[in-house]
């Protein structure tokens, strides 16, 4: 997918402020923390057709109206993922903005998981 310049910067800008992981590091996260959540912030469309058997879904257009309510607790772990990689990364910057401690996007995001043969649900 081609992005305009404008949302590379936005892009770029939050990913200096966030932790990114690769699938690999998911994994080893996972195995230590049973109880991290895997976010999926792509739209409706892209979770119903496919999407990490783990994963619970929040938009990204609502993830700020429903973060807090949904995942009170700011230590809890989280690891969000998009298409990509951009959007879980303006997405973690939101979350680290509202105070959660434990948040990381997930380097490749959707296309990484299928690549790395993760349990996708349909």
């Amino acid at each position: 997918m081609q992005h305009s310049p404008g949302f590379l910067r936005l892009v770029a800008d939050a990913q200096s402020r966030i932790h990114e992981i690769t699938v690999q590091q998911l994994r080893e996260h996972l195995f230590a923390n049973p109880k991290l959540v895997l976010l999926d912030v792509r739209e409706e469309s892209e979770w119903a057709a496919g999407h990490a058997a783990q994963a619970q879904h929040l938009g990204k257009g609502i993830l700020e109206r429903d973060l807090e309510t949904r995942y009170p607790d700011p230590d809890s772990e989280i690891v969000m993922y998009c298409g990509g990689g951009f959007r879980s990364a303006l997405t973690c910057d939101a979350a680290q903005k509202m105070g959660h401690r434990q948040v990381h996007s997930l380097i490749g995001g959707y296309k990484a998981l299928v690549a790395a043969g993760w349990e996708i649900t349909r």
